[in-house]
């Protein structure tokens, strides 16, 4: 049976815009008290003013994940603002435009590994202690359709980050196990989300509409997030019915329809 989130604290990085902001939305509306953190505020402000615009509670952690100390420091001001934190969701990324061998730099290439895998794995390591004191903690890392198979679109940095996340979030579940701690790694398809409009080829409107939409992985975190904490989804894969991987496959055009 699904719970209420009703008491949990859960604390969004990315939350404020796509994914993590509409993750952010999900879970308040369910009654999570939810820490909004990402590198501007004036996103995170809007978010916060959606949620309490539906009733909801949130309060605002301006974050860059790269920073360690940094992290710890929000960590702390949560733990000392609400006394525990319940739910992580790893959402902070990046992808750049120059992202492919004969364009990336190395200075691209930490640009992204910086956020997407060690930001992740910054975070973690902060939230771990608390959840292993009091034997309960879910931890959801937004990986990508790229971090599951190979792909020639998102470029080496942005796949080999993502790729990372789905070890990190197995190891956390091999090793916190036995202290209450689950992890799922959901690896959405493309989405429709700000991101989409990094990419060093602009795709048509007509292209967009059939992604998936933020909305749409806001709702897969929630579900996850209400699960009783005996269950844990390990990894979650999701794409748009109208999927691109398998419509542009060479080998689809050989197949007489």
């Amino acid at each position: 049976m699904l719970e209420s989130l009703e008491g949990k604290v859960a604390w969004v990085t990315g939350a404020g815009t796509g994914i993590g902001q509409a993750g952010a939305l999900a879970l308040a509306s369910y009654g999570a008290k939810v820490v909004l953190s990402g590198r501007r505020r004036e996103p995170l402000e809007e978010t916060k003013q959606l949620i309490m615009s539906k009733g909801g509670e949130a309060s605002v952690e301006p974050l860059d994940v790269r920073e360690e100390a940094k992290v710890y420091h929000v960590r702390d001001k949560i733990v000392e603002k609400f006394g525990k934190i319940d739910i992580l969701v790893n959402n902070a990324g990046t992808n750049v435009t120059e992202r492919h061998w004969e364009v990336v730099t190395g200075e691209k290439w930490r640009e992204v590994i910086d956020i997407d895998l060690n930001g992740a794995f910054y975070c973690v390591k902060a939230v771990l202690p608390i959840m292993r004191g009091k034997k309960d903690g879910l931890i959801i890392n937004i990986s990508s359709w790229a971090g599951r198979f190979y792909s020639y679109i998102t470029g080496p940095a942005y796949s080999a980050a993502k790729h990372g996340l789905l070890a990190l979030n197995a190891s956390i579940n091999m090793e916190e196990c036995v202290n209450g701690i689950r992890a799922c790694v959901i690896c959405p398809g493309e989405v429709w989300t700000p991101i989409i409009d990094r990419r060093p080829d602009a795709l048509p409107v007509e292209e967009k509409e059939r992604m998936l939409r933020a909305e749409d992985v806001g709702e897969a975190i929630l579900f996850v997030a209400r699960l009783p904490k005996h269950v844990c989804v390990n990894e979650m894969l999701i794409s748009p019915t109208w999927n691109r991987t398998y419509v542009n496959d060479p080998a689809r055009k050989r197949i007489p329809s």
